[in-house]
C-alpha cells in the first residue's frame, strides 16, 4: 500500500490534500478493501495508517474519524489471522512470524497514529464537543490498542516496550482529569462497550496473572476469563492491607507485587486485589473438574473442551489469589554451564547410553545456569536457539563436567531482547531409561516399529511407571510392552498427566507379562 501512495498526488491536492480527509472518499476507500484476502486488506490498511503519520495538513477533527473507520475495517481480518495463529497445529516458524508481525504490528501502528492524533488535539485546544465525544472514544480506543500490543508481546514472551505502561497510565490520568475515566463507549471489535478505566484494569490483571508459563492459546483464554471476571476484582486508589499489586501511572514500569508500601503516597498510585473474583474463578474451576459445562455467559470466542480450560483456570486461581504463589523450593545462585539437547528424539539418544556421555552429531546448546533449586533451575541464553524453544519444550540436560543427563521441561520463557532470553526449567527426572515400546498385541511382529519413549524411574507410586511418549500416542485402550534384561515388561495405560506439542507424560501400571 505504501508503494501506491506516491501515485495519489492528484487526490492529495483536492480538498484537504489527503483522500481520507474527505468523508465520501474515506467511505469509498474502506468499501474497496479486499473482503476475502486478509493479508492484502491488512497491507492496504497499514499503508493508509502510515500515510496519516506524515500527513501534515490533515484536519485534526477528521483524523480520528478516518482512523476508527480503518480500525473497524481491520478487525474482522485480524480475528481471522489471530485464529490462524492460535489454532493452526504445527505452524511453521516463518508463518508464525508473519502472522505475529501482522497482528502485533497493526496494533503498534494503530496506537502510534491514535497517540499522534491525541497530541494534536491537546495542542490545538479542546472544544466542548471534542471533550464530550471525541476525546473519550479516542482515549478508550488508544488504550485498547496498547493493551493489544501487551498481549501480542506476551504471545512472544516479551520483551514488553518499556514505556507501554507509562503511555497507558497517561491516558488514565487524562481521562480522570476530564471526568470520563469510567464513561462507557462502544469501540466495536472484541471490547465492545468499555471505558478507559476498564481497559487499563484488564491490562493490570493480565500483567498480574504472570503469563510466562502459558502457551499462546492459553494466554488468549486467560485474557478472556479476566475480561469476564473483571467487575469482581477490586482496584482501590488507596493502599489497603490486603492489596496484592500496585502501579504508578506516571512511571514506565508494570504493576509490582506489594511486598511493602510505596515510599511516597502519590495521587498517581493505583492498587489491585483479587476480591470476589478469586472465589468465582475457583468455583468455575471446580465446576469443570466435576464434569460440568461452561456457563453460557462466559464468551471465549469458540467452543473449547474442559481439558483445555482447566489448566488456564488453575493458573489464574493461583496467580490471582489473595496470596500469590511462593517458590516451593529455595533458590541458590550459581554460575555454571549446562549442555542442552531439545526434543524427545535427541533425549532418547542421550539416555540410551549407546553413544557415550555426549553423543556425536547432535546439535548441543550451551546455556548458563544462574540459579538452582530442588525443583529445577533458571538459565540465561545469549542467543535464542530456534523455533523449538517455547513453553513445554522437552530438554535433556547435562551439567558441565558431568557424565549423567537429566530430563527437564521449559516452564517459563521470557525474551529480554531480540537475541537474549531467560528460561525456567522444571526437572522431570534424573533417572531415565530409553526404551522402544510396542503395542502388546503386535509386539511379536518384527515389522512393527517401536515407539521411542523415556521411562522415568523415580517418583512413581508402587507398581507404576511414568512414561514420556511422542505427542498423541497415549491410548487408554492400548497396552505397551518392552524388553528389559531379556524379559517382557507390560505397561497398562492409566492416565495422561501432561500433554504438550513436544511430548506426552502418562502413567502406566506394570502388569505381569
Amino acid at each position: 500500500m505504501l508503494n501506491k501512495m506516491g501515485n495519489l498526488g492528484g487526490l492529495f491536492e483536492k480538498r484537504h490534500g489527503h483522500p481520507l480527509a474527505d468523508a465520501r472518499e474515506l467511505q469509498h476507500i474502506v468499501s474497496e478493501l479486499p473482503k476475502d484476502n486478509a493479508f492484502k486488506a491488512m497491507d492496504e490498511i497499514g499503508g493508509w495508517l502510515d500515510s496519516l503519520l506524515v500527513a501534515e495538513d490533515f484536519p485534526v477533527d477528521r483524523r480520528f474519524d478516518a482512523i476508527r473507520h480503518l480500525e473497524d475495517a481491520a478487525v474482522p481480518h485480524l480475528r481471522r489471522l489471530a485464529r490462524e495463529y492460535l489454532h493452526t497445529v504445527r505452524l511453521s516458524k516463518a508463518e508464525e512470524k508473519r502472522l505475529w508481525a501482522i497482528n502485533g504490528g497493526f496494533w503498534s501502528l494503530l496506537a502510534k497514529v491514535y497517540e499522534q492524533t491525541l497530541d494534536l488535539l491537546l495542542a490545538r485546544g479542546l472544544t466542548a464537543e471534542t471533550s464530550k465525544y471525541i476525546l473519550p472514544a479516542l482515549c478508550t480506543r488508544l488504550l485498547a490498542a496498547l493493551r493489544a500490543v501487551l498481549k501480542w508481546e506476551q504471545f512472544h514472551y516479551g520483551p514488553t516496550p518499556a514505556d507501554l505502561w507509562q503511555r497507558m497510565g497517561r491516558l488514565v490520568l487524562l481521562a480522570g482529569e476530564h471526568g470520563f475515566a469510567s464513561r462507557v463507549v462502544n469501540i466495536g471489535g472484541v471490547s465492545g462497550n468499555t471505558s478507559v478505566l476498564a481497559e487499563y484494569r484488564k491490562a493490570m490483571v493480565f500483567q498480574a496473572a504472570s503469563m510466562d508459563s502459558l502457551l499462546p492459546l492459553e494466554i488468549e483464554l486467560a485474557e478472556r476469563f479476566i475480561v469476564h471476571f473483571l467487575s469482581r476484582f477490586d482496584f482501590p486508589e488507596q493502599a489497603e492491607h490486603d492489596c496484592v499489586y500496585w502501579v504508578d501511572l506516571t512511571l514506565a514500569q508494570p504493576p509490582l507485587r506489594l511486598a511493602r508500601m510505596p515510599a511516597e503516597a502519590k495521587a498517581s498510585l493505583r492498587f489491585f486485589r483479587p476480591g470476589a473474583a478469586h472465589g468465582e474463578i475457583q468455583a468455575l474451576l471446580g465446576l469443570l473438574e466435576r464434569g460440568g459445562d461452561l456457563p453460557e455467559d462466559i464468551m471465549l470466542g469458540a467452543q473449547y473442551p474442559a481439558k483445555a480450560l482447566i489448566p488456564v483456570l488453575r493458573h489464574l486461581a493461583a496467580y490471582l489469589a489473595p496470596i500469590p504463589p511462593q517458590r516451593r523450593h529455595d533458590r541458590h545462585r550459581v554460575k555454571h554451564r549446562m549442555s542442552v539437547l531439545n526434543g524427545l528424539v535427541n533425549a532418547f539418544v542421550a539416555f540410551s547410553g549407546e553413544f557415550g556421555g555426549r553423543p556425536a552429531g547432535l546439535q548441543i546448546e550451551s546455556w548458563v545456569v544462574e540459579n538452582v533449586s530442588r525443583g529445577g533451575f533458571g538459565a540465561s541464553l545469549n542467543s535464542i536457539p530456534g523455533e523449538w524453544l517455547k513453553v513445554g519444550a522437552l530438554l535433556a540436560l547435562q551439567p558441565e563436567g558431568g557424565e549423567n543427563w537429566l530430563l527437564g521441561c521449559v516452564r517459563r520463557y521470557h525474551r529480554e531482547s531480540a537475541t537474549e532470553a531467560r528460561v525456567g526449567i522444571e526437572t522431570l527426572a534424573r533417572l531415565i531409561e530409553s526404551v522402544e515400546l510396542r503395542p502388546k498385541m503386535a509386539s511379536s511382529y518384527a515389522a512393527v516399529a517401536g515407539i521411542p519413549s523415556l521411562l522415568l524411574l523415580e517418583g512413581n507410586p508402587p507398581g507404576e511407571l511414568r512414561v514420556i511418549l511422542p505427542p498423541y500416542t497415549f491410548d487408554p485402550r492400548e497396552s505397551y510392552e518392552y524388553r528389559q534384561d531379556g524379559q517382557r515388561v507390560v505397561l497398562e495405560p492409566l492416565v495422561v498427566v501432561e500433554h504438550t506439542n513436544d511430548y506426552e507424560l502418562a502413567r502406566y501400571r506394570i502388569v505381569p507379562a
